[in-house]
């Protein structure tokens, strides 16, 4: 049993629930696509796997934070991804109304997924990465910044024809060209001083 005090971040229950989630999400989908006909009907009602998943979501969650016992933690978590994972399989049938065949439920669930295993990394190895990349962003991050504003804000001009897209995205070049323009400024006088 952990104490408040101790309580923190657990990676560990991240990927419980993250592995959860997938699980959940490929159970559904098989699921459905072997048996597409196999609907919970009841008054007239349609009833969709992700009512279940809203009721695991809200168990796993009360659970999470009415307890400080590592066996409920870990079941919360199990509970909160798998009911996590029934939803996302239906996200797109709750985007469109209707198709749940709709590409954009791969789209949400892999963007999601991606942030999620994103979030766990920066989560355990916060202190690594800080420590490697602080000598290295100390006194240049605004000029690494503006490079990669500009890299990526001249890659969307290129890849549009859209007047909006265009404009937005040269207004942020000509931005990072002038960051980028004033950095080596500075450092060419703070140079000049220096030698004063």
């Amino acid at each position: 049993m952990s104490s408040p005090e101790k309580k923190g971040v657990n990676p560990h229950l991240s990927v419980l629930a993250l592995v959860s989630f997938v699980s959940a999400f490929l159970v559904a989908r098989t699921f459905t696509t072997f048996f597409p006909n196999t609907v919970l009907v009841g008054d007239g009602l349609h009833i969709h796997h992700f009512w279940f998943g809203l009721a695991m979501l809200a168990i796993g969650g009360w659970l999470g934070i009415s307890y400080e016992k590592e066996r409920i933690d870990r079941l919360a978590a199990i509970l909160f991804g798998a009911g996590g994972g029934l939803i996302g399989d239906e996200v797109g049938l709750l985007l469109t109304f209707g198709n749940y065949w709709t590409g954009i439920t791969y789209t949400v669930v892999i963007s999601f997924l991606a942030f999620a295993v994103v979030m766990i990394l920066l989560t355990r190895y916060w202190k690594t990465i800080t420590s490697e990349f602080s000598p290295f962003l100390r006194g240049h991050r605004i000029l690494y910044f503006s490079i990669f504003l500009g890299g990526v804000s001249a890659a969307f001009i290129m890849e549009t024809d859209d007047v909006g897209v265009i404009a937005v995205s040269s207004v942020l070049t000509i931005t990072a060209c002038l960051i980028v323009l004033a950095y080596f400024i500075q450092r060419s006088r703070l140079r000049h001083s220096e030698k004063k």
